[in-house]
């Protein structure tokens, strides 16, 4: 059976467009994910100014894959640990890689490691952004509305 999964990819260290392009490729190479389309790629500023660290590089990814929402998160912790993003990591610090399952089908999981959709994605003008160049009208499965009304709200 297929799903469908759009994926956040950002980064704030190094070529930031070359580790999102890479971290795409080596989603896909596996085999049982299938990159069926990509977002444009947006500059972002940190979430916490104070950090002091260099603007992000937003993109989103929407895939079909084989995999449960558990394995695919797995995948991608994979990847982003073979980019050189450690497993165990301070909040909001620098990364080559980040990468998140924003929303997968239309389920709801709440689970302490993996909530579905993303518990933030309705407040990201990084994510709403690359998803509403995606799919403006897929539809956020809690709150019931498109991203792009989404968005419309967020930027007012």
């Amino acid at each position: 059976m297929s799903h469908v999964a759009y994926i956040g990819v950002g980064s704030n260290l190094g070529d930031r467009r070359k580790n999102c392009l890479d971290a795409i490729r080596s989603i896909e190479a596996s085999g049982d994910i299938f990159v069926v389309k990509v977002s444009g790629w947006f500059d972002t500023p940190p979430e916490d100014i104070s950090i002091g660290q260099s603007n992000f590089i937003n993109g989103v990814v929407k895939v079909e894959t084989s995999l449960s929402p558990r394995s695919l998160l797995t995948r991608l912790m994979d990847v982003e640990e073979l980019m050189g993003r450690p497993r165990v990591r301070e909040k909001g610090m620098p990364r080559t890689i980040d990468l998140d399952i924003l929303i997968y089908d239309d389920i709801i999981l709440e689970e302490e490691d993996l909530k579905i959709p993303h518990p933030l994605l309705h407040k990201r003008l990084f994510v709403l952004r690359p998803l509403c160049d995606i799919d403006p009208s897929l539809v956020h499965p809690v709150l019931g509305v498109s991203v792009e009304e989404l968005l419309r709200r967020l930027v007012g």
